[in-house]
């Protein structure tokens, strides 16, 4: 369903806004550079009468100069004209970019289950690009066209009120197809636009992923997939451009149409005497800049459209609505935090799985400073419950307290702040080391990004790097082994210094002897910090404080290791296949 484009408008006003005073200087040189234009049709009937007809070499120079100071004022106003409406036009692109930016950044992670990332990078980009050009280039010409139009109908009117006549008779027959067709392309627009987008989407996933789609082979048939993707973009860009072809089409065949009935009566009065020369020529001048001011409007309503699919792509962004947001008054941790951790009965499904529980029933308290490891087999539930104490998503029932405040009546940033997590596939951003290990504390001195990179027993590959800390890393770390990028992310939470540690199987990428490091890196972290700690491998979890069993989204049952293989058939199945593995090996 297509927004009103007067609905379009209102919300887009207010991007315009804030630059009332370069709107009024723009404004102000459009209305100028276009009465200039017009006035400069009235010297060429003077020219023609008082200097051609009447055979005064006077009357023709004084006519000649102010032509020549007409067209100087024109350079002028056109100059102004040009730098503040293109400075509109970036200045308002970018600060679409930058609001639908801080919005989506904000948007809780199941929005973006539903939404493609290179789609609404696409927005971002493309669609903000098009409203620039629309901003700062066609918006100014249907403008300008449209005061060409009002004033040369106008001043037809002055000149020859029954020659005018023929003309208006064709304006009808004119803005008919252009309001008719300009529906029509701006919804190929945005279906153009939507397919533009999937095809970015498409190329950024690829190349995201080059080494799985090499490995296997899927070269031949992601080039096909591909181009079906193009092609399906090619087919609706053809249509919108056929759209617009017949718009311009009729549209030029009818003002010249009528440009021509009115020559033809315009001849018969000059020869009958009725009309000057010099007056059929400025009325002819004032026909012919209507008619370019209609053709052009007709090509620009295209170009509007095109923009008005974009801006509607780029305020369903804007409006999308985050289910995970800060209390009207939030509660503050306030004194001395303590880190006590209590999760009640909560019940959680995904929003793409409303009928399959991720979490069922889910009790557990993990008090201040103790260590607490979540074992089970995949999909037990282990990583939504990080996910639901992060506050990524809000449990259907139930609730989650620290040091007694359930977290839904706090501020997100502020429950986050306590937190540090370490993802099993860690997250690496193009930068710098500096960079991803800054990103737990952006403040942090350069001493500190050392320390937390020597207690993470990352110092030593770094310095090999080519330029140590200041090596790029490449997209998502890609020139990082994979227990090199987990170091790294080991370094981050060392440096945020939390209060709750949640480790999602933090040693799972190293090998033996930098395992041993960073286990001893993580038990000195987790010392009087609440820790939850998920692990697959159980032998990296045997000295924690408490092991919890999780199995089809419930706790089954917790307790020590020891205590657990006499209490729990699944962890003591699960204990004796990797320790029977790990004797075999």
């Amino acid at each position: 369903m297509h927004t009103p484009t007067p609905t379009l408008l209102r919300k887009a006003i207010v991007f315009l806004t804030p630059y009332k005073l370069q709107m009024a200087v723009a404004l102000l040189a459009l209305v100028v550079t276009s009465g200039l234009t017009l006035g400069l049709v009235q010297y060429v009937r003077i020219i023609v009468d008082s200097g051609f007809a009447a055979g005064s070499t006077a009357s023709l120079n004084t006519a000649v100069a102010g032509f020549v100071i007409v067209a100087i004022l024109q350079a002028v106003g056109t100059f102004t004209r040009f730098y503040w409406v293109s400075w509109l036009g970036e200045r308002v692109t970018a600060d679409i970019r930058k609001a639908v930016f801080n919005h989506i950044i904000d948007l809780h992670p199941g929005y973006f289950e539903a939404n493609l990332s290179g789609e609404i990078s696409s927005r971002i980009t493309t669609d903000t690009t098009l409203i620039q050009s629309v901003v700062g280039s066609s918006a100014s010409i249907a403008l300008r066209n449209l005061l060409m139009l009002v004033g040369g109908v106008v001043l037809l009117f002055i000149t020859n009120p029954r020659l005018t006549s023929v003309v208006l008779i064709c304006i009808p027959l004119v803005v008919g197809p252009i309001l008719y067709f300009g529906r029509k392309v701006r919804r190929l627009s945005r279906s153009s636009q939507d397919e533009v987008a999937n095809v970015g989407a498409y190329v950024g996933e690829s190349i995201q992923q080059i080494k799985t789609v090499q490995a296997f082979n899927h070269q031949q048939h992601d080039d096909r997939l591909f181009g079906d993707q193009v092609e399906r973009a090619f087919k609706v860009a053809r249509n919108r451009i056929w759209m617009r072809s017949v718009l311009i089409a009729v549209v030029t065949t009818l003002v010249f149409g009528a440009l021509g009935a009115m020559i033809w009566v315009g001849g018969q009065d000059v020869i009958s005497g009725r009309m000057s020369a010099g007056e059929l020529t400025a009325f002819v001048a004032y026909a012919v800049l209507v008619a370019a001011a209609v053709g052009a409007i007709s090509q620009v309503i295209s170009e509007l459209q095109r923009a008005a699919g974009a801006l509607e792509r780029l305020l369903e962004l804007l409006e999308a609505e985050n289910e995970i947001t800060a209390p009207e008054n939030p509660r503050q941790l306030d004194g001395e935090f303590q880190g006590l951790l209590e999760i009640d009965a909560i019940r959680f499904c995904y929003p793409t799985r409303p009928e399959t529980p991720a979490l069922d029933g889910v009790t557990l308290t993990i008090n201040p400073g103790e260590s607490v490891a979540l074992v089970g087999p995949s999909g037990a539930g282990k990583s939504t419950l990080f996910d639901l104490v992060l506050r990524f998503y809000d449990p259907q029932t139930g609730s989650i307290r620290l040091d007694g405040i359930d977290i839904r009546e706090l501020d997100p940033r502020e429950l986050r702040r306590h937190i540090a997590i370490v993802s099993q596939q860690p997250t690496m951003f193009t930068g710098n080391v500096w960079d991803n290990i800054r990103y737990g504390r952006p403040e942090a001195s350069d001493e500190e990004v050392h320390a937390a990179a020597e207690a993470a027993f990352a110092s030593d590959f770094i310095h090999k790097l080519p330029e140590g800390y200041d090596s790029h890393l490449g997209e998502s770390g890609i020139r990082l082994s994979g227990g090199q990028r987990q170091r790294i992310a080991i370094a981050r939470a060392i440096l945020k210094d939390p209060e709750i540690l949640l480790l999602d199987e933090a040693t799972s990428a190293l090998d033996a002897e930098s395992e041993r490091k960073v286990q001893m890196a993580l038990e000195q972290l987790m010392a009087n910090r609440t820790s939850l700690v998920i692990a697959h491998r159980l032998a990296t979890v045997m000295n924690v404080n408490r092991i919890v069993v999780m199995d089809s989204g419930k706790v089954i049952d917790q307790g020590t290791h020891r205590e657990l293989l006499l209490s729990c058939p699944l962890y003591a199945k699960l204990a004796s296949l990797q320790f029977a593995e790990g004797r075999a090996a």
